[in-house]
C-alpha cells in the first residue's frame, strides 16, 4: 500500500510541474534575439527580494561574442493584472549599457548585446510597477 501511495504522490507532482500547477514561474530562456543560443554565466538574482519575494528573475548571459541581460515576470505576478514594465542591462564599471525597456505588461525583456566579455559585468534587471518607484536585482558580478 506505501509502494502505490508513493506512486501516486509522485505521478501527481509529475503532473503538476507539466501543467505549470507547480512552477515557479523561472524563465526558460534559450536564445537571445538576432543571436540564437545563449549560455547563462552566474546565478540568478530575483526581483522583489526586497519585499520578501520573487516577481522576476534577471539573469546574464554569454553568446555571439556578447554579454546579455535577461528579465522574466514570473506567473504569480504578472497574473495580478496590473500596469507594470520591465527593463533590462548589463552593468560594467562604467554603467549601464544595452538597456532595454519592455512595453506595458511585457513579460520578458533581453538587453542588446554589448561588447563587453573582457570585463566584469553583472546583469540588471528593474521592474517598474509604481512610477516613483522601481524594485531591481542585479546578478552576481562575472570577470
Amino acid at each position: 500500500m506505501r509502494i502505490v501511495s508513493v506512486a501516486a504522490v509522485a505521478a501527481f507532482a509529475l503532473a503538476g510541474l507539466s501543467s505549470g500547477v507547480l512552477s515557479s514561474g523561472v524563465a526558460h530562456a534559450e536564445s537571445a534575439p538576432g543571436c540564437g543560443p545563449v549560455t547563462q554565466i552566474g546565478g540568478t538574482a530575483y526581483i522583489g527580494w526586497e519585499a520578501g519575494a520573487q516577481w522576476a528573475s534577471v539573469k546574464q548571459f554569454k553568446g555571439c561574442g556578447k554579454n546579455w541581460a535577461y528579465v522574466y515576470v514570473w506567473d504569480s505576478y504578472h497574473n495580478r493584472g496590473g500596469d507594470y514594465r520591465v527593463a533590462a542591462g548589463i552593468l560594467t564599471s562604467g554603467g549601464v549599457q544595452g538597456y532595454k525597456k519592455g512595453a506595458n505588461r511585457q513579460q520578458e525583456v533581453w538587453s542588446s548585446g554589448t561588447d563587453t566579455l573582457s570585463v566584469c559585468t553583472q546583469a540588471q534587471g528593474h521592474l517598474f510597477d509604481n512610477p516613483e518607484y522601481a524594485h531591481f536585482a542585479n546578478t552576481d558580478k562575472r570577470c
